[in-house]
This record gives C-alpha cells, sequence and structure tokens, in this order.
C-alpha cells in the first residue's frame, strides 16, 4: 500500500476512536436521561466482594421532598444554582485543606452523581478529570430534578444498600415516601460515611449532625432552594 494511502488508513483509525471516546459518555447521558442507570460500578465491586446488592429505583415522586431538602441542606446547599459545580464551596474546602486535619471535599451532588453513575471510586486525577466532563453532560442534557433524582437513588446508604427505597427499608423499614423529617435528616447525616455510621440508631455525632441538618431543611424549604426539584412551595 502507498504511504499515502496507510497515512489514510491511520487517520481514519484515529478518528473512529475518537468519535467512539466523545460520543460513547454523550450516548451514556442520553440514555440515563430517560432509563434508570444500571447497578453502578461500585454497586457491583461491592457484590462481589460479598456485601450483596439491595438496589430499588423509585421515581422521584415516590421519594419523600423531605429527602430532597435533607440532601440538598447536608450536600449541596446550591443546588438550584450553579451549573455543576460550586466554585465558593470549592475554594472552602480547598483553605481547609491546607489548614492541615481531615480532608473535606468540596464536590456538589451533579458532580457525585456524575462519579456514582458513570465512574469508578477513587481520587486520581483521570478519574477527577473525566468527572468534570460527565458533570457539564448531565447539567446539560439533564433537569436539575433527574440529577436529583437519579443522586437519591444510587447514593451508597449502608454496605450494599442502594438508593432512597433500599435505604428506608434498610434503616427505617418504611418506603422512601413515608420517611420524616427527622429521618430523612438521619439519613443525610451518615452519607459522608455511610460505611461507619448508622441512620436508625445512631451514635452522638450523627445525631448532633442530623439535629443540624434538619434545622436547616427549613431553610431549604422557606428560601425555596428546593424549588429546582420540587417546585415552588405556598
Amino acid at each position: 500500500m502507498p504511504a499515502a494511502g496507510r497515512k489514510r488508513g491511520r487517520r481514519r483509525v484515529v478518528t473512529i476512536v475518537l468519535a467512539v471516546l466523545v460520543l460513547f459518555p454523550i450516548a451514556g447521558v442520553l440514555v440515563v436521561a430517560v432509563v434508570p442507570p444500571p447497578p453502578t460500578i461500585l454497586m457491583l465491586r461491592q457484590a462481589l466482594r460479598g456485601e450483596g446488592l439491595d438496589y430499588r429505583w423509585r421515581g422521584l415522586n415516590r421519594i419523600s421532598s423531605n429527602l430532597v431538602d435533607a440532601a440538598i441542606a447536608a450536600e449541596d446547599a446550591r443546588f438550584c444554582s450553579h451549573h455543576g459545580f460550586d466554585m465558593d464551596a470549592i475554594q472552602k474546602a480547598l483553605d481547609h485543606n491546607a489548614e492541615g486535619g481531615r480532608i473535606r471535599g468540596g464536590s456538589t451532588i451533579s458532580q457525585q452523581t456524575a462519579k456514582n453513575v458513570f465512574l469508578w471510586p477513587g481520587r486520581d486525577w483521570v478519574r477527577k478529570g473525566l468527572e468534570a466532563g460527565y458533570t457539564v453532560l448531565i447539567e446539560t442534557v439533564w433537569s436539575k430534578r433527574r440529577i436529583m433524582e437519579v443522586y437519591l437513588n444510587v447514593v451508597e446508604w449502608a454496605p450494599g444498600v442502594y438508593g432512597a427505597q433500599a435505604a428506608a427499608r434498610h434503616w427505617f423499614g418504611k418506603d422512601a415516601e413515608d420517611l420524616t423529617p427527622r429521618e430523612a435528616a438521619r439519613l443525610a447525616a451518615i452519607l459522608p460515611a455511610p460505611r461507619r455510621y448508622q441512620a436508625a440508631a445512631p451514635g452522638p455525632y450523627v445525631r448532633r449532625r442530623a439535629a443540624r441538618i434538619q434545622a436547616a431543611m427549613g431553610t431549604v424549604r422557606g428560601q425555596g432552594l428546593d424549588a429546582c426539584v420540587v417546585g415552588r412551595r405556598g
């Protein structure tokens, strides 16, 4: 084959590879915009380790708005106003971490959703870069309501327990739509370390954190910080 033909062939292969790399994430985001995501990499990895896999999808209309408010209060107060990245929270986390002590993250609910659904656990720079890309994609393609719906369905709330419905059954023996403000606050309180803390019979740390979250839920409702998910109240 002439050299010019070989070069064209290589360019064609490179073009195809690049197209796949670009289109694959877009296709995944478009699919999950309308159907529940399959079990995630984290779910499958932990199941293979013997932790089980309790993952029960529930539409947002079957999840208590108390849990929406608790998640916003605990994880991302600016969820309805940012476009995937909360620069103030990121800067505060950087300043805190520079002072030493326990590492604090600045990830939004959108970033956590992108990571949980499409990527693997870890803190390497490759994954963080892909997380940023997927965050932009889901903020562009999905509504805020869909982002919250997916987040509440895939987040881990105990070893082998994923999503609001499984968590509500596991910790309180009830459906996600029946969660009280106190129960929702306790679920949100254990999110930093769901393998370490318990929502049903919490220790002092979780009780204090849950009380702060429950108080902040009033602010979320009163100031309409959840309006992009549950609509305007009153």
